[in-house]
């Protein structure tokens, strides 16, 4: 299974060696933004918003546990430079300030199932495909630098999105437990991609320059399974349907919070 998974992503990348081209590329996005996060802002509903994070938890309840496999596989500043790019992750020693919960407190305060893998029967093979990635990256020491990748491509797109987020989920009057996951990780994910970019990236490839083909796999591969699982969610919330196959099965709080159905976008 993990053969025909890398095999087909190989394939479906354009691969290379220049890490900043790719990272760069990762980085740029349409005027305005694109994606999910651009539709929830502009024409999402509550329900919409609430199928979205139910995606979301799969990965976010256990934030920042894939990439921590890199760790014994890095050296020197590269491994301390990582660390405490983590240390940030797991809420700088504050148990409250751990991304995981402050995912786990979103949930709850929407509604929603808090427990981790709550929704693993109800999601679509494209939000396993972008959890599954991670893992098998960290799973394999001769992956560690698709894995550095894989974690400089997220903190790096992750501002931009998290900004539409904290309008769209203001729009749509959420709980402030919702709103305080995003605003935490624009200014945090911002002072990351620094780090990632120049102490992670350059400083592994200035110590293994012949890592820089995994790293670019691992940009490119997570650019590709993310943008899969973007245009599974707003091709079907375009066409007015669930992109959860088991929308049937899917516990909603739908009384809380109020919200405004409107489209407009906040400016």
């Amino acid at each position: 299974m993990e053969r025909r998974f890398l095999d087909r992503l190989r394939a479906e990348v354009s691969g290379g060696a220049d890490a900043e081209g790719a990272l760069a590329s990762a980085a740029h996005e349409p005027d305005g933004g694109a994606g999910a996060s651009k539709y929830l802002l502009e024409h999402g509903t509550w329900d919409q918003m609430c199928e979205f994070l139910a995606h979301r938890s799969i990965y976010h309840l256990k934030e920042a546990d894939p990439h921590a496999w890199a760790i014994p596989r890095l050296e020197g500043s590269v491994k301390c430079a990582f660390v405490a790019v983590e240390y940030d992750e797991y809420g700088g020693g504050r148990p409250e300030r751990m991304h995981a919960r402050l995912f786990e407190d979103l949930l709850r305060a929407a509604g929603l199932d808090h427990q981790y893998l709550g929704y693993l029967d109800d999601v679509p093979p494209e939000t396993l495909a972008t959890v599954n990635l991670m893992s098998l990256f960290g799973l394999h020491r001769n992956l560690r630098g698709a894995l550095v990748g894989h974690f400089a491509a997220a903190e790096i797109t992750t501002p931009p999105a998290a900004r539409r987020m904290v309008s769209a989920l203001k729009r749509m009057n959420a709980p402030s437990e919702c709103v305080h996951f995003y605003a935490e990780h624009i200014e945090a994910d911002a002072v990351h991609e620094q780090v990632l970019r120049h102490d992670v990236v350059g400083a592994l490839l200035g110590q293994e320059p012949n890592l820089a083909g995994d790293v670019v796999f691992g940009i490119q591969a997570t650019e590709l399974v993310e943008n899969r699982l973007s245009d599974h969610l707003t091709r079907h919330w375009r066409a007015g349907a669930s992109s959860l196959p088991a929308v049937h099965d899917f516990p909603v709080n739908r009384t809380a919070p109020a919200v405004s159905r409107g489209t407009s976008a906040d400016p």
